[in-house]
């Protein structure tokens, strides 16, 4: 944790509210119910709703339904889980003993959550202006970027491009890697028996995901 808070150059007065926001309901459940992250994230969620409207309305000359459509992909569940990864949150998660072992550690929908919960963190103890920091150096850069692939559902889009010639899309599991707790998968795209792409990942979920990806890229060019 104390890696974490260093690279977003944090200074805790409150150490008690980092380690809540990465304290899942199951683990708290098997410690005599201390307190989760579950009150962090609905505060976090709020807070970066604002961060994220005051950025857009000072920077971007969009009208209030441009802006709300844009807002709405940075903040989603796929965007949560990415900024959570990026910053190494499934290190520090604490689940319980069914939920680490069911995967939980890289779930989208806990990463996601964790990630407004330390944000939350981050308001009580330092205040809006940190957390601003912290969002000007994890989201922000994407949505300048505007990189048109990211947060989307590509399974979904690649499906929808092929099904114009009516081809059929297969995803294959090729490897599997590393200890039971901590596997990395590799699968690739088959489009009519033809590799189209290559994904690894935590999770086979994200690595038929990341295939896709890789798969979409390739006809665009």
């Amino acid at each position: 944790m104390e890696e974490l808070l260093e690279k977003l150059k944090i200074k805790p007065n409150n150490m008690d509210l980092y380690n809540r926001a990465f304290i899942h309901s199951s683990y708290a459940y098997e410690h005599d119910m201390i307190p989760d992250y579950e009150r962090l994230e609905f505060l976090g969620d709020a807070v970066l709703e604002l961060v994220i409207s005051d950025y857009l309305y000072k920077n971007q000359d969009l009208d209030e339904g441009q802006m709300t459509r844009m807002r709405a992909a940075y903040v989603c569940e796929n965007a949560l889980y990415e900024y959570a990864l990026s910053l190494n949150f499934n290190e520090y998660v604490k689940l319980g003993h069914g939920e680490e072992r069911s995967g939980g550690k890289f779930r989208k929908t806990i990463l996601a959550d964790i990630f407004e919960a330390f944000l939350g963190a981050v308001y009580l103890d330092q205040g809006l202006h940190k957390v601003k920091e912290v969002v000007n150096g994890v989201i922000i850069p994407t949505i300048e970027s505007e990189n048109e692939y990211f947060f989307k559902d590509y399974k979904t889009m690649l499906q929808e491009l092929v099904q114009i010639d009516q081809r059929t899309v297969t995803y294959e599991l090729v490897k599997e890697s590393g200890p039971p707790h901590n596997k990395t998968f590799k699968v690739v795209v088959m489009v009519d028996g033809i590799n189209f792409g290559e994904g690894m990942a935590k999770s086979k979920k994200q690595a038929e995901q990341n295939a896709a990806l890789a798969a979409l890229k390739k006809q665009a060019k």
